[in-house]
């Protein structure tokens, strides 16, 4: 962004007012809407301060999207009773406060959450947001997390920022906020930014892994999905010796940032932002953040700049790769819940399936491990039908590749009977009859059809 003069006269007019954490959550009143934006974003400060003042609100909502801390407002009242949190995706925090009944989601393709802002959604009444220090240029830089936050700003009543000296400062499009836009500053506790776990790839990732790494050439566009399996194929990727990649994603993974200090990423084949890593939000380790700090290779954009499909299918060769966790024999992909328990959410995996699938050579991946472990019994990630409640995330007109440990199938242009078949042979072998039997039972597969 470009400092006018308007901005210039509004600073001087209104000067933001550096206040205590405590005064910031004074201002908070009942059936308020506030927004906590997202992941590392979320305020510390402002929120130990709220939290003491619950019992005296009612009605007060705050909407935001992957908590990685317990929020004070949250834990002080348990019964619900004064606070509900909304939630564009799910972490682990949320879904707990889900599986309680005071969190809910909100269906979103991730990439229209600046337009639900500036269209559907009434006016905020204040954004609180973590930010790094102001500029030289009076820009509070946001960091790894540019997703929708520009339009909160233009639609919030007032905006509150905290700082924190360690949050790392990104370049790319839009990614601050003028002092002119801001009401007041709360002095931040600088404490680290909260990491997220990476877990090392199970034996089960890395046959998947490969099995897409085969399908990948040189100079091809990434997305990487988050998750085990998507990861894994970062590290596969490195070790099969391709090169030239590209990256155009929702999310900056640890595995990319790999790639990218192994120098097998140069965006050169890229049509849009060439030689750029293109992300809009960054979760990891501190490795991560600071591979991102202050490094021109990388592009931190809105999200309607990453994920809106046609914008992904602009770059050539663009390959998609996503988890799910259950598929029924017709090819629709639940990822986001357990039945009516919600687990995480849409994201981008619906506008990068169709992107990836739209973009010349282009190539989307859904990955899952066959089986899983429920209450110690082994089941099948691949079904007949979809748990009763499950929400479609990818739909079957939309399925490409999907991928098990046991195999690889494109579904596209594949009959319900194809599929069916091409879709048991990826199942655990010990599932397989039975699937068979269903899918013959339930005219998916008529008798006596043969391919």
């Amino acid at each position: 962004m470009q400092i006018t003069s308007d901005m210039k006269m509004r600073a001087a007019a209104a000067p933001a007012r550096t206040v205590s954490a405590g005064f910031a959550a004074g201002l908070v009143k009942s059936g308020m809407w506030l927004d906590y934006y997202i992941t590392i974003n979320q305020p510390d400060r402002f929120d130990a301060a709220l939290g003491p003042r619950i019992s005296e609100l009612t009605d007060l909502k705050i909407r935001n999207c992957i908590a990685m801390r317990p929020r004070a407002a949250l834990e002080a009242d348990p019964e619900g009773r004064h606070v509900h949190f909304v939630s564009w995706h799910f972490g682990g925090y949320d879904r707990k406060a889900h599986d309680t009944g005071r969190c809910s989601y909100i269906p979103i393709n991730l990439g229209e959450a600046p337009d639900y802002y500036r269209r559907f959604i009434e006016p905020v009444d204040i954004l609180i947001i973590k930010t790094c220090l102001i500029d030289a240029d009076g820009f509070f830089n946001v960091g790894p997390t540019n997703l929708w936050f520009r339009a909160i700003v233009e639609r919030a009543r007032m905006v509150i920022v905290e700082t924190s000296a360690a949050m790392p400062h990104v370049y790319g499009v839009a990614t601050g906020i003028h002092i002119s836009e801001v009401d007041y500053i709360i002095e931040g506790d600088n404490a680290p930014i909260p990491e997220l776990p990476n877990p090392a790839p199970t034996d089960v990732d890395r046959t998947v892994a490969r099995l897409i790494t085969n399908e990948i050439q040189n100079g091809a566009c990434l997305q990487i999905g988050i998750g085990g399996m998507p990861n894994a194929v970062c590290g596969l990727i490195a070790d099969a010796g391709i090169k030239d990649l590209g990256v155009h994603t929702e999310m900056m993974t640890d595995g990319i940032a790999d790639l990218y200090r192994s120098g097998h990423i140069s965006g050169a084949r890229k049509n849009i932002h060439t030689g750029k890593i293109v992300y809009s939000f960054a979760a990891g380790s501190r490795a991560l953040y600071d591979t991102l700090d202050r490094n021109r290779d990388m592009l931190c954009c809105p999200v309607d700049l990453t994920n809106l499909p046609n914008i992904i299918m602009r770059n050539p060769g663009a390959v998609a790769i996503n988890s799910t966790t259950q598929i029924d024999l017709y090819g629709q992909a639940a990822s986001e819940s357990d039945g009516n328990r919600h687990l995480t959410g849409t994201g981008g995996q619906a506008q990068f399936v169709r992107g990836a699938y739209a973009s010349e050579g282009g190539k989307s991946f859904i990955c899952l491990p066959s089986t899983y472990d429920k209450r110690g019994q082994r089941r099948s990630r691949i079904v007949l039908n979809l748990t009763q409640g499950n929400a479609v995330t990818t739909t079957r007109a939309d399925m490409m590749y999907v991928v098990t440990e046991y195999g690889i199938a494109n579904l596209k242009g594949k009959s319900v009977p194809e599929r069916a078949q091409a879709l048991i042979k990826l199942a655990h072998p010990d599932f397989r009859e039975d699937l068979e039997r269903q899918a013959f039972e339930h005219r998916l597969i008529p008798r006596g059809f043969h391919f």
